[in-house]
């Protein structure tokens, strides 16, 4: 009789074999757009010598469009609106590259127009555009992270991996970990408790995996472990899938304090000893927290030999339910102005 299927080996497995599929399925895309892209940039390259080095007008790039609509039918892309979109594309890159930049010819073009509307900085461009390619995102997941401004937050924690992990680990470890992390899609308010994130966070699994970032995979919340038969319960138990190692993650609703880190420490240890395979890495922990004194997560990680990380996290900056509703609506606010103009009016009559 087989042995029975254990839940996190198999969780692990499936997510890992997914992977694969997926990423030989972009294989196949990538060769297919990155000639696309190649062709946009010799078309804005040429746009932009023709309007440099002609007469020819301000209706060219129009013209333009038309004819090549009319020699092109079946291929989409060269509306006029495209066309400008094109030159605006290549002018971008082209003030840094000579040719089309490797990661921005493997991303859809509907991708590239994203990143040129919302970013200035090249640098910051081609992040984004290395960040599509590593975790797949589709181009709503593009402009979710980069309205929550993951080029500044990424690798931003506060860790002592470069002391507790070997130096290939390591590096991998502080770029997996953000600071801020954003967790505005809980429409939580700043006063919510731990237990009112952790279940939201669980009831948005999907939305606090992709905040997270590539690799985690969900294991549990409330994670029961024994130690001297004592039960212990860890906020969120994590593996990651590229760093091949369990990720314990607690969570605290306040501002982060040094003895929070010894029950962090605790836990690594029980999860080291009692769940860690000897084919997976040291486990690595995390404490978010609502705030942080940058200086003394420094000091308190500095002694400690487990790997750990400490970072901020962001609740919606709304307006409460309760506040709102005592607020003046659009239409009272209309009409109060109506009566003060018209009583301003009998008074000058």
């Amino acid at each position: 009789m087989p042995n029975k299927i254990k839940k996190e080996d198999y969780f692990i497995w499936i997510n890992d074999l997914k992977s694969k599929i997926h990423a030989a399925q972009t294989k196949a895309a990538l060769s297919v757009n990155s000639q696309l892209l190649e062709l946009y940039w010799e078309i804005g390259k040429d746009i932009i010598e023709r309007q440099e080095n002609t007469d020819w007008g301000s209706k060219f790039i129009e013209q333009t469009a038309i004819e090549l609509r009319n020699e092109f039918p079946q291929i989409r892309g060269f509306s006029r609106r495209n066309l400008y979109a094109i030159r605006q594309w290549y002018k971008f890159y082209s003030e840094k590259h000579q040719f089309v930049p490797r990661s921005v010819a493997q991303i859809p073009w509907g991708h590239n127009r994203l990143i040129i509307t919302k970013i200035k900085d090249i640098d910051e461009a081609e992040f984004y555009c290395f960040e599509t390619i590593k975790n797949g995102w589709d181009r709503e997941t593009l402009e979710i992270q980069i309205t929550n401004n993951l080029f500044t937050s990424k690798g931003n924690a506060v860790t002592n991996f470069g002391e507790t992990l070997p130096a290939d680990q390591s590096k991998m470890a502080v770029e997996a970990l953000k600071d801020p992390y954003n967790f505005d899609f809980l429409g939580l308010q700043n006063d919510a408790l731990e237990r009112a994130i952790e279940d939201e966070l669980v009831k948005n699994i999907t939305k606090f995996l992709l905040e997270l970032g590539k690799g985690f995979a969900f294991l549990g919340r409330q994670y029961k472990i024994e130690v001297s038969e004592t039960d212990y319960f860890i906020d969120l138990l994590f593996y990651h899938l590229d760093l091949r190692c369990y990720v314990v993650i607690e969570l605290k609703s306040g501002k982060f304090k040094p003895e929070y880190a010894g029950k962090l420490n605790f836990y690594l240890s029980a999860v080291d000893s009692q769940i860690k395979k000897k084919e997976d890495k040291q486990t690595i922990g995390i404490l978010l927290c609502k705030k942080k004194d940058k200086i003394e997560a420094e000091y308190t990680l500095r002694d400690i030999n487990k790997p750990m990380g400490i970072s901020e996290y962001k609740l919606t900056d709304t307006i409460p339910e309760n506040i709102k509703t005592k607020l003046p609506s659009i239409e009272e606010l209309e009409n109060e102005l109506s009566e003060k103009m018209e009583k301003a009016k009998d008074d000058n009559d």
